[in-house]
């Protein structure tokens, strides 16, 4: 058995003796992981690190063994990000999102290909880059079956004013129709209807919003939190707006 293909590196743990275990993210084989003997070594460690874009090799005698992976470097995702702690805390996030919630060797493109655009838009800024990652986090929860519906109001079914959504049905809600629950309610950061420019106060909303039902509906069935990668991103965003 055996594949080539683009791939991201999500994720990677020691193994023997400068050897890593390899988690990838590919196109047709969804999450994927391999072993990488000398991964670890001086002259392969800047290429198997999380975030970077990479040709793969994977190679096994069985479909259903571990097998073998070899890569080339594309895109140094990591390395760029190093000097910027948000666009190093946003590439962390979304590689151990992506690790941990997405089901092993099933396909799910349009999360590797929202994924490729985002480390490409964060090699051109996080102010690009940042609503790119919540919506694909959005995009990611209706792949997986949990999508959310900004299409209109869930009360009154207007799609004008929406402001908000609900923590328990996923739908939009106007702020008109708000009323005495606002403070009960997700705000909906207009970004994510695509409207207007955004900021930091707008990433964080996005991301409480995505993270409370990835919390929810991804995790919670794991009966486990969101990766620790993911909450740390918000700490980032938080220490930037007590500046």
């Amino acid at each position: 058995m055996e594949w080539t293909a683009p791939a991201i590196i999500l994720d990677i743990r020691p193994h023997g003796e400068g050897g890593v275990i390899a988690t990838l993210l590919t196109e047709e084989h969804g999450r994927h992981a391999g072993l990488a003997k000398g991964g670890a070594s001086r002259g392969q460690a800047a290429l198997w690190q999380p975030g970077n874009l990479v040709e793969a090799r994977w190679v096994a005698r069985l479909p259903e063994q571990l097998g073998a992976l070899s890569a080339e470097l594309v895109h140094p995702a990591a390395a760029l990000a190093m000097e910027d702690p948000l666009a190093l805390a946003a590439l962390r996030s979304a590689c151990a999102v992506a690790e941990t919630a997405l089901p092993e060797r099933e396909a799910h493109p349009r999360i590797f290909h929202g994924l490729v655009a985002f480390i490409a838009a964060l090699a051109r800024g996080t102010e690009l880059a940042l609503p790119d990652l919540v919506r694909w986090e959005a995009d990611l929860l209706a792949d997986l079956g949990y999508g959310l519906d900004f299409s209109a109001c869930a009360v009154t079914g207007s799609r004008d004013d929406l402001a908000f959504v609900s923590p328990r049905s996923a739908r939009a809600v106007s702020a008109s129709a708000a009323g005495e629950w606002r403070d009960r309610l997700l705000p909906l950061p207009a970004f994510l209807l695509g409207q207007g420019p955004s900021g930091p106060l707008d990433w964080a909303a996005g991301l409480r919003l995505t993270g409370h039902f990835l919390a929810r509906d991804v995790y919670g069935v794991q009966h486990r939190g969101l990766p620790a990668a993911r909450l740390m991103l918000a700490d980032v965003l938080a220490g930037m707006q007590t500046r």
